[in-house]
């Protein structure tokens, strides 16, 4: 179990869900198109109180992924399975930083020892699927029940595409989209509870790199960046004085039915005087993704008046 229930925290959370229904319904949102899971830290190593509307929801996850990954090539650099390096560092700050899909496949491509390209058959494709579900498997070794082969819940194994897939990535996925990456918002919230106060095998230099990859400085130079992912997310409606790491995710129309119109994000939140605060929020809907981006900033708000205010 991921979190302990709280009669004070789940009395504040409960309301949250239907009340976001009654704001936010003429703008797309509905009782089954959303999930989130918000946790309090009860400092580190101990179970955080928390909630969860929908917690189990398998969707499209976009690039909350790139959180599992930056986990996973820390923990690889940790144990000596793969060597750091500069194109590696500024890979791993970019795919998170402003959400790089092409340093999130050389990531993958450094931990798999996998490229996407043309078709494979028979058992050049079997080695090839084979290495790239290590992704999976890394976090089923880690005792994560989302990733147990048995159970198909979760799946990161994946690139991160701009558009549809092609060759054996396409090939990969499945004629009809069946292996596409997915993700529960229990799952997404587990991975930022682990970074910062959990027990996920990283040595402690890692983990603080994990950390303050995650950071987000909103007076920084890199806010400027179009795709910095705080103003028209959960972050935009957060106090000045709030300090913030997140990584959020959003695809508009892709051409693949089954992964357009996502918008997520994964936040903590911490504010002077409160115990910092984990919040996953993931959507699905053209109303919410795109045409109305004010939306999270005012859920953020919303948020952090019940929980932190």
């Amino acid at each position: 179990m991921l979190f302990r229930t709280d009669p004070d925290w789940s009395g504040r959370c409960e309301p949250i869900a239907m009340e976001l229904v009654d704001r936010f319904s003429e703008k797309g949102l509905r009782p089954d198109n959303f999930g989130f899971v918000a946790l309090r830290e009860n400092g580190a190593g101990q179970m955080p109180d928390g909630f969860a509307y929908r917690g189990d929801w398998r969707c499209y996850p976009c690039s909350l992924v790139k959180v599992f990954h930056l986990i996973h090539v820390l923990h690889a650099i940790d144990t000596g399975r793969v060597e750091d390096h500069h194109e590696l560092s500024r890979a791993m700050r970019d795919m998170i930083l402003w959400s790089s899909n092409t340093g999130t496949n050389y990531v993958i491509d450094m931990l798999t020892g996998t490229t996407g390209d043309t078709m494979l058959s028979g058992a050049d494709f079997d080695d090839w699927r084979n290495r790239r579900d290590g992704l999976n498997r890394f976090f089923t070794t880690a005792g994560w029940p989302e990733f147990a082969p048995d159970f198909v819940q979760c799946n990161i194994t994946q690139k991160l595409m701009d558009d549809i897939r092609y060759g054996r990535e396409a090939q990969y996925a499945g004629p009809s989209g069946q292996n596409l990456n997915a993700l529960t918002p229990i799952a997404a919230a587990r991975i930022f509870f682990e970074i910062f106060a959990g027990d996920l095998p990283l040595s402690a230099a890692a983990r603080r790199r994990a950390q303050n990859i995650l950071l987000r400085d909103r007076s920084s130079a890199e806010a400027e960046l179009p795709h910095f992912q705080v103003e028209t997310y959960l972050g935009g409606g957060l106090p000045a004085g709030a300090t913030l790491w997140s990584k959020a995710g959003k695809n508009s129309w892709t051409g693949d039915d089954m992964a357009s119109y996502y918008k997520h994000d994964l936040i903590r939140i911490a504010l002077p005087g409160h115990a910092p605060v984990i919040l996953c929020l993931m959507t699905r809907g053209k109303g919410i993704c795109e045409d109305h981006p004010t939306v999270f900033p005012e859920i953020g708000k919303l948020f952090c008046d019940r929980l932190l205010g």
